[in-house]
């Protein structure tokens, strides 16, 4: 328990010990994890909830800014979105189960248990020597931070009502603001300074931080003991989602029509298919299909899926702008993203507010969503020669949109299942996210590394005579893959290949068509924020409740 003898009056008297130690939600849909806490010890469990929280958010965005000289390091550029995207595998398929233990065995069990694996994830990372054994250790990782969001997400929701918990999304904003802001430098700074092993130390200190205040705050709380884990729709489910993401990523090497792309996608489909079998069959399916006949949740987790599209290429794809493009430094790329993080931050906070004042989100989020649409509209006209200032504005506009996206439908979310649903709920619109982010970036890299094989050679094309660079690519088996390698460094040999005096034009060719590919890949998001606009637009507004758990409908 959070509160000790000296702090709990209730219990200094002989009351009768706190629901929050193990009992069942309190009867009408309040919550007894709420009722018997007191305001001191809600505030220790939020300031343990913002450090698990932190502790995410603070890799998501060191790893991003230092990713582009890793890749270079360990000679990764064909596994690029790999170290990301098996973080948010390994994180995805575990969501699910980290919701529906917790509500069986308690929030602070499956908490320390995913920070715990997601440090030890973090430094073995640190220990990496090839790009294989970052992806490995990656995964790990993910396996962690698969607790991380959704317990703490769904904590808030057993503490706070739908009115208060505007407040706290927007702290929420700010934890992912701080690290926006920390990271980028921090990240930056020491893989330019010392080395990028050590980006992912930086996690250690913080991770037993977290896990002390857990420890001494937050009390345990469970459900209904009765529950059973549906082990094969996870092993099922993970079993389809993999071969489809590696299919999508295989379509930067391969043609479509081959085993190794449409072989691997449609075995996937299938599977798929049976894993949703599998859960209408379960009795506790880590999905239960019954959320979907309520309309709001449906409409925002398929929102939410969409909408992840344009972040993640955002997050990952502009500091590969920055740093292979314009030259910068690991550093000065992560400045470089302020603007995009800055929207973020300032529209997350302001959303949370907006809907704890007004008690109304729907118009909130279609005109994040437009915002989001005509960010990544902007950002497709991204050029080797764009202007700073203007891609800037185009940033902090896509960040404007991206900050209520985040912070809103989990609001959104809560409010409208029974108390009864709320961890796996919230678990299930993580759930959704990962996903969207998980395929949004393989169709994204693979769609990247598509247009490379046009881009480039049209720059080249245009820049010297036919035949000049011929040599070179003949050398290098026409592979373009370790063009986009930060610093454009190659070895001697390969360019004494390049007339002496198309090198400069060599390499500014290159860059043209690096920044056309990274232009292009935000069509992509384009179109997916349009369809999860028309898909918010069927989100009904609710009236907000009051208390913790109280007036929630009974029937999905």
């Amino acid at each position: 328990m959070a509160t000790s003898t000296r702090r709990s009056p209730a219990r200094a008297k002989g009351a009768k010990r706190p629901a929050a130690q193990g009992a069942a939600p309190a009867r009408g849909g309040g919550s007894a994890i709420s009722a018997n806490l007191s305001p001191r010890a809600k505030q220790g469990i939020v300031v343990a909830i913002m450090l698990a929280l932190f502790l995410g958010a603070l890799d998501q965005t060191i790893v991003g800014t230092a990713l582009p000289r890793i890749i270079t390091e360990l000679n990764g550029a064909n596994l690029y979105t790999w170290v990301v995207t098996i973080y948010l595998l390994a994180s995805t398929v575990t969501v699910p189960i980290y919701g529906k233990l917790s509500d069986m065995y308690g929030r602070k069990p499956l908490l320390l248990i995913g920070v715990g694996l997601f440090l030890v994830g973090s430094a073995l990372a640190g220990l990496s020597q090839n790009i294989e054994q970052l992806i490995i250790f990656r995964g790990i990782q993910g396996l962690g931070a698969g607790a991380l969001f959704p317990i703490a997400l769904a904590t808030i929701g057993d503490l706070f009502s739908p009115q208060e918990r505007g407040r706290y999304q927007g702290l929420f904003g700010a934890v992912f603001g701080l690290s926006s802001l920390i990271g980028p430098a921090l990240g930056g700074w020491l893989t330019d300074t010392f080395s990028w092993h050590l980006i992912f130390y930086v996690n250690l200190p913080i991770g037993l931080l977290s896990i002390a205040i857990i420890l001494l705050e937050l009390p345990t709380f469970k459900g209904r003991a009765n529950q059973k884990i549906d082990f094969l729709g996870a092993i099922v489910f993970a079993a389809g989602i993999i071969p489809v993401l590696i299919g999508l990523t295989n379509v930067q090497s391969n043609a479509f029509a081959t085993p190794e792309v449409a072989g691997l996608i449609s075995a996937g489909l299938a599977i798929l298919c049976l894993f949703l079998f599998i859960e209408a069959k379960a009795e506790e399916p880590i999905i239960p299909l019954e959320l979907f006949k309520n309309r709001t949740f449906a409409a925002a987790a398929a929102a939410t899926f969409f909408a992840s599209f344009g972040f993640f290429a955002s997050i990952i794809f502009l500091p590969r702008y920055f740093q292979t493009v314009l030259g910068e430094t690991a550093t000065n790329s992560g400045y470089a993203t302020l603007p995009l993080l800055l929207g973020v931050i300032i529209s997350s906070i302001s959303a949370g507010q907006m809907v704890a004042r007004r008690g109304r989100y729907k118009s909130l989020i279609l005109g994040a969503i437009v915002l989001v649409t005509l960010g990544s509209l902007l950002l497709t006209n991204i050029k080797a020669d764009t202007d700073p200032w203007v891609l800037r504005g185009w940033m902090f506009l896509a960040g404007l949109g991206v900050g209520p996206t985040l912070s809103v439908f989990t609001i959104v979310v809560q409010n409208a299942v029974p108390f009864k649903f709320l961890g796996a709920a919230t678990s299930n619109l993580t759930f959704f996210r990962q996903v969207g982010g998980s395929v949004g970036l393989a169709i994204v890299g693979s769609y990247f590394g598509g247009q490379l094989t046009t881009t480039i050679p049209k720059e080249l094309a245009a820049a010297a005579p036919v035949g000049t660079f011929d040599a070179f690519f003949a050398a290098t088996g026409g592979n373009l893959d370790q063009l986009t390698n930060v610093g454009g460094k190659f070895d001697p040999a390969l360019l004494a290949l390049i007339p002496g005096e198309f090198v400069d034009v060599f390499f500014n060719a290159i860059k043209a068509g690096i920044a056309d590919a990274i232009g292009s890949i935000f069509w992509l998001a384009v179109v997916a924020s349009l369809v999860a606009l028309v898909a918010a637009t069927l989100i009904e507004e609710i009236p907000l409740r009051s208390r913790a758990g109280a007036g929630a409908p009974t029937e999905l």
